[in-house]
């Protein structure tokens, strides 16, 4: 198996620019079904949910991790693992809370007269829902990705549900990120019973965290009841190269998103066709290396694609227009072409800031937006976890010389009280 080396046309390349979100209209239905039934009848149908999906120790009694499960975990789990978690929390918290710091105090702004103030009071959510995935892998990355910014932004509460809780990785995070509550479910009934609230799991104000296209699914759905973060795609990465980059280096950062799932997308752009066809190679001989090589193999198959281009400009071009979750350049002059792009949920610069980088430890969260919704969207932050309040504080005299341009526009949509609250003031 090699990797297909694309010469760029930008007017037909429908392997790499037809990526968006999938189609799971066949889902839908099964979806809105266990929302409907957890809505309605609360804790009954989420335990019998939790019991025919999730692979969990659920009893009739409770769906919540004991403090004893908890300690158990930790008696599994290395020594040199959970002082890597806390580094990594450490990292994560650090760079979170240096964005918390620039919204401890309200933005204030003179109006145009010079004499208003107007601005935004910022405040964090009450309670929020952290999902942690379970699938193909286990995610106590995610757990640390989601929870150290929600907790740097002032959250009052944050609880998990997840489908893995026996993974001791998980439970490990958890405590080491101070997460008090964790649930033992996931899919659609973990979604709708965050949104909707049941007996055991009160209602939160957003719910975080990648999942499964049924957790993708009802987090739209559920979406306007509650808060969410962002709805995530399968995983993908895009790499920017020319003649300097390492070509191992390359292959090994193309392979470490395609171990993710089948769906997973891995591009290089590169401006050499001698890179490109070495890369190939290299790929395949990683490949056969690695402990998730079937995986690997259709990841590629299906989503894997090298794209030559005549300069760099070019590659800017086919980057800005993927807008992937995952991007890396690798270039002479690699911060200057990082800072000319627009598209990316992250963007990796230089030889040695690798993905896995992000993943699990720089400090950014690696949630991030996939399927060309980086064109519109934004990385899981602080901010993901605030609300914006706008305040406005009129004198008297401010009121007073806006007030006809006021009335006038408010009696123009027919709304004669508008107009009469500001009349008032002006006559009395």
């Amino acid at each position: 198996m090699t990797v297909p080396v694309l010469r760029y046309n930008k007017d037909d390349m429908s392997r790499v620019f037809s990526r968006t979100q999938l189609d799971n209209s066949e889902f839908i239905k099964t979806v809105d079904d266990i929302i409907a039934d957890v809505r309605k009848r609360g804790d009954e149908a989420l335990f019998e949910y939790a019991l025919k999906f999730d692979r969990q120790n659920i009893n009739a009694d409770s769906i919540v991790v004991s403090e004893d499960e908890i300690n158990d975990a930790y008696s599994k789990v290395s020594p040199q693992l959970i002082e890597s978690i806390k580094k990594s929390i450490a990292n994560v918290y650090d760079y979170h809370k240096r964005q918390r710091d620039k919204f401890a105090n309200a933005f204030f702004a003179s109006g145009a007269n010079g004499k208003s103030t107007l601005g935004w009071i910022y405040r964090p959510l009450k309670r929020v829902g952290l999902y942690v995935p379970g699938g193909k892998a286990s995610y106590p990355s995610t757990v640390i990705m989601t929870a150290v910014p929600a907790i740097a932004a002032g959250v009052g509460e944050v609880v998990v549900t997840t489908p893995n809780t026996n993974n001791p990785a998980i439970l490990v995070a958890c405590k080491e990120c101070g997460i008090k509550t964790i649930y033992k479910t996931g899919g659609a009934q973990a979604i709708a019973a965050l949104a909707y609230g049941t007996q055991s799991i009160p209602r939160v104000d957003l719910i975080a965290g990648p999942g499964n296209v049924f957790v993708t699914l009802a987090k739209k759905q559920v979406f306007g009841h509650v808060a969410i973060d962002m709805i995530a795609g399968p995983s993908e990465i895009l790499v920017i190269a020319d003649d300097s980059a390492n070509v191992k280096y390359l292959a090994s950062d193309l392979l470490s998103q395609a171990e993710h799932d089948e769906l997973a997308a891995s591009f290089l752009v590169t401006t050499s066709e001698k890179l490109a066809r070495e890369v190939a190679e290299e790929i395949d001989r990683q490949t056969q290396l690695l402990d998730r090589k079937s995986i690997i193999e259709k990841s590629l198959e299906n989503n894997g694609t090298i794209i030559l281009v005549k300069d760099m400009d070019e590659a800017i071009e086919v980057a800005d227009r993927i807008a992937p979750e995952h991007l890396e350049v690798c270039t002479k002059d690699a911060k200057e072409v990082a800072m000319k792009l627009s598209n990316a949920g992250a963007v990796f610069v230089g030889n040695y800031s690798p993905e896995p980088l992000g993943d699990y430890f720089a400090g950014p969260s690696h949630v991030l937006p996939t399927s060309g919704s980086a064109r519109y969207s934004s990385v899981l932050s602080v901010d993901t976890f605030m609300k914006k309040i706008s305040y406005i504080e009129y004198s008297e005299e401010d009121l007073l010389s806006a007030a006809d341009d006021i009335i006038s526009v408010a009696e123009c949509e027919g709304f004669t009280a508008h107009a009469n609250t500001i009349k008032i003031r002006k006559h009395n």
